[in-house]
């Protein structure tokens, strides 16, 4: 294996223009980790974030952008023997997707569902590790219940879609236009409001309000979101896009019995996060493989086009997922 690799590093706080690629050290596989040979780099807004300097790595992560991957194991570290070398897997990382080489712990790779080429993978760890330990495992989304998700055609709207639809919920999503709510319906979402022409608080209202949402907007959305909620339901905050603060009366939390919580997913402990992925090997993974969900893809961009695909994501003109080909 070579020593050295090509690599996209944050050179400063900034917009897209600060990605530069560099060359680095390979990474060498710690106790229970695999270096995987990256060939498909998903992006994710927390790399976005990371790069604008609002979400600094873990402590012991790589400094690299790139929350997810998927590649070829080509090493392995100490007291890995759930994997080989040559194994085909797709991977949450710690960080340092954005790059040739990457190494993570061997408990959250999982393999690529079957009938799925590498491209679609890469974009399957950090949405569905998000969607599922948000919606099912804290949210305790069932089947019947109302379920909102706004931003409906983002990576994590798509996959919260049609897992939520898949288990049996009602499914309602917001999004920005008509092109992105026809998205929505066609992946299961009964209803997709176009938050420019309609009240997703009346939408709702109107049908008894929302067991669950799913939300990463934020800001104003939240004393809305608690309107739109039905009596016992739950909010789930998973991200702040218009910021963390805003004036609530929560005395409708009492009264109505509702429920906030949320949580991110990078900060979480190795155990945590295995956890999850076992949870998805068994409950997801099979679905994937006989193709009965699968990742929505926006478009690729090359390695050395980091900065063009950080700009098409914070466009907000993507439907779905959108990788960088590191590979070939």
């Amino acid at each position: 294996m070579t020593q050295e690799m090509r690599a996209v590093e944050i050179t400063s706080p900034g917009g897209p223009e600060v990605l530069q690629l560099v060359t680095r050290p390979v990474p060498e596989p710690g106790h229970g980790e695999v270096v995987i040979k990256v060939a498909y780099a998903g992006v994710n807004r927390p790399d976005a974030l990371q790069r604008a300097g609002l979400y600094n790595p873990p402590p012991g992560a790589s400094d690299l952008p790139g929350l997810e991957a998927s590649g070829t194991i080509v090493a392995l570290g100490t007291g890995v023997s759930e994997w080989a070398v040559g194994d085909q897997v797709c991977a949450l990382l710690p960080g340092g997707g954005y790059a040739e080489y990457v190494a993570t712990p061997a408990a959250h790779c999982l393999p690529v569902p079957e009938g799925m080429g590498l491209k679609e993978a890469a974009c399957l760890p950090e949405t569905f590790f998000t969607v599922w330990s948000n919606v099912f495992n804290r949210g305790g989304l069932k089947g019947g219940e109302r379920f909102l998700v706004h931003g409906g055609s983002s990576g994590i709207g798509t996959t919260a879609i049609q897992l939520a639809h898949h288990f049996g919920a009602r499914v309602f999503a917001t999004a920005g236009s008509e092109e992105k709510c026809q998205a929505c319906r066609d992946l299961g979402a009964e209803v997709a409001i176009n938050y420019r022409d309609a009240d997703f608080v009346e939408v709702l209202q109107a049908e008894g309000g929302a067991d669950l949402i799913l939300d990463m907007v934020g800001g104003p959305y939240i004393p809305r979101n608690l309107k739109a909620l039905a009596d016992d339901g739950r909010l789930v905050q998973i991200a702040f896009l218009q910021g963390p603060k805003v004036e609530v009366n929560f005395v409708q939390l009492m009264t109505r019995r509702l429920t906030m919580t949320g949580s991110t997913l990078r900060p979480q402990s190795d155990l945590a996060k295995a956890r999850i992925a076992q949870d998805l090997a068994e409950a997801v993974w099979p679905l994937l493989s006989a193709g009965r969900i699968g990742p929505v893809m926006d478009s690729e961009f090359s390695l050395d086009e980091a900065a063009k695909a950080h700009a098409r994501m914070e466009s907000s003109g993507h439907i779905g997922k959108i990788v960088l080909r590191v590979a070939g």
